[in-house]
């Protein structure tokens, strides 16, 4: 039997290794373009340029990435200003895979599953892409080779968004997004608000980056994100159209295919208008669900591109001069689609997507600062009090940036830490990709600047990240049976009171600590909160009969 066990091994990995052999040794044909190896001058600790291309740290802690060229040299000018912000980011995203898979064997399998899982996605990706891909992984570090080579690693990295998205259960995503024109915006131009809350941890989001990209062919623009991120997660052109993503219900796709943000960074570099943006998402393989909310000047008008495996369809409003976007699809398309119907009643989505509508009856008449306030708030429902970082929220203090867009003017405002509570920098399009940002080498128009949020100096503030510091504790607690005093439980439910999970946590710790009645109480108490999604509320009252029946005994 045993030696049955081990041929079936075999030959799967046999497959395996047929099946990879491909796409681990692919490397994209890079003969027809020039190169120059970029020579990078240190101009001081935050400033660095190489032949008109430069990267900078603005006072609000933001860097600004200015690169041109044709493919091979826009992945190399990038590769060689962010090497070090780069190579920091990839240790943060690597060193939580060496933390979740410590096992050197373990690590070994993890290797062969992503070359398997990735085997296709060099097919459903552009040449010219991954030959920017090739340039930008020149400089990535030697030390996460066991994971995959440098180029593959690359390619993999860009595809991890699109897995966070597909394995909801992760919660690493929850995105909120809207656009609003005509009766709807104080001047009647289209205006766009979107917070992105893909979360990796706060060190991760520590290095936001914006990207000003001048591609040899196709159009200027700008994309907000992080270091080695090619692909678009938001953005706008020079032409005024804008993309925002935002996750879908999911099932795990089988293999990886093209990962979203390639799909919105070709939209941005080659589209005008709202047509020619649909017509490049359709002709793309994703592999798992998003909502792409494209904004367009030419149109003056917004809509939702909904992309899945084995679906599309596209969201305009009638009658209205706005259009809301949170995680569930909306078009016809995906009216009788049970996963998306099951996202409606069980996620977070349909009570973010009310409370945008509450929020913009409230705020009539939208200016940059108006929305700006949507995006940081941190109510429920008829400003019920839910406790800080319960994603219901708009602002679910864990957003790596929040971004406002007025396509027409060509104006952008990008967040700064921590989260979106920072000042938001104004980047004026028409003049970053002109003759004119060459005068000064500034990019940012600061005059037009958003204030920082008064909350991030509050104590309440303060008190959340208090709270997030113990709230890793309890848990840590809870996994090793540890023992905790009375005065820690007190203060940490104190910092965050009207949220759920301090209790639900503080639930489990008594639960574990064989306290039954205590983790009764406290489960009873988070019933009576605003639990963020219909798992999470049966979890608590699963918890709950368990304690019960434990106290009969």
């Amino acid at each position: 039997m045993k030696k049955e066990i081990l041929l079936c091994f075999v030959i799967i990995l046999n497959f395996i290794s047929c099946g990879v052999s491909k796409s681990v040794h692919h490397l994209p044909e890079i003969k027809q373009y020039t190169l120059e190896i970029p020579n990078v001058e240190k101009i001081n600790d935050s400033t660095f340029s190489y032949n008109q291309n430069y990267l900078t740290k603005n006072k609000q802690q933001l860097w600004e990435l200015y690169i041109k060229g044709n493919p091979l040299q826009l992945g190399y000018n990038n590769g060689a200003l962010t090497q070090d912000l780069m190579q920091h980011q990839e240790e943060i995203f690597f060193s939580k895979v060496e933390g979740f898979v410590p096992s050197k064997f373990k690590q070994k399998l993890l290797n062969g599953f992503l070359k398997w899982y990735n085997r296709k996605m060099y097919l459903n990706v552009r040449e010219d892409y991954q030959t920017e891909l090739y340039g930008l992984s020149r400089y990535s570090s030697d030390k996460y080779n066991f994971i995959a080579p440098k180029y593959l690693r690359a390619m993999y990295l860009h595809g991890a968004h699109d897995i966070g998205h597909a394995m909801q259960d992760l919660a690493m995503v929850g995105c909120t997004s809207l656009a609003v024109w005509n009766e709807n915006t104080e001047d009647g131009d289209l205006l766009i608000g979107r917070n992105f809350d893909f979360y990796v941890g706060d060190d991760f989001a520590e290095n936001k980056l914006i990207e000003f990209i001048e591609p040899e062919q196709g159009i200027p623009y700008m994309s907000v994100s992080w270091p080695g991120m090619t692909g678009v997660v938001s953005g706008m052109n020079k032409e005024g159209i804008t993309v925002t993503i935002n996750a879908g219900k999911s099932k795990i796709p089988l293999t990886a295919k093209t990962p979203i943000s390639f799909v919105t960074r070709e939209i941005l570099q080659y589209a005008k208008n709202i047509d020619e943006a649909v017509e490049i998402a359709k002709k793309r393989k994703v592999f798992v669900s998003e909502s792409i909310l494209v904004g367009s000047a030419n149109d003056k008008n917004a809509v939702i591109i909904e992309v899945s495996p084995n679906n599309f369809g596209v969201y305009k409003v009638q009658h209205s001069s706005r259009i809301l976007c949170t995680n569930h699809f909306q078009s016809d398309a995906y009216k009788n689609d049970k996963r998306n119907q099951k996202q409606i009643l069980e996620s977070h989505s349909e009570y973010r997507y009310e409370k945008l509508q509450e929020l913009l009856e409230k705020k009539p008449k939208l200016t940059p600062e108006k929305m700006a306030s949507i995006l940081r708030d941190k109510s429920g429902l008829k400003e019920e009090k839910i406790g800080y970082g319960n994603e219901k929220a708009i602002n679910q203090l864990l957003a790596h940036h929040a971004v406002i867009f007025s396509p027409e003017k060509r104006l952008a405002w990008v967040s700064s830490n921590p989260y979106q509570l920072g000042e938001f920098v104004c980047y004026d399009l028409n003049k970053i990709f002109s003759d004119e940002k060459l005068k000064n080498g500034v990019l940012a128009s600061s005059e037009l600047n958003i204030p920082k949020d008064p909350f991030a100096d509050s104590q309440d503030f303060k008190n959340y990240q208090e709270y997030k510091k113990l709230n890793s504790e309890i848990e840590d607690a809870v996994d090793h049976k540890e023992a905790l005093s009375v005065d820690f439980i007190s203060r940490y439910q104190s910092l965050n009171p009207d949220f759920w999970m301090v209790y639900y946590e503080t639930g489990r710790y008594y639960f574990k600590q064989k306290k039954y009645q205590q983790a009764k109480e406290q489960f009873e108490k988070a019933l009576t909160k605003e639990i963020t999604t219909f798992l999470d509320k049966k979890n608590v009252e699963k918890y709950l009969r368990k304690a019960g029946k434990k106290i009969k005994f």
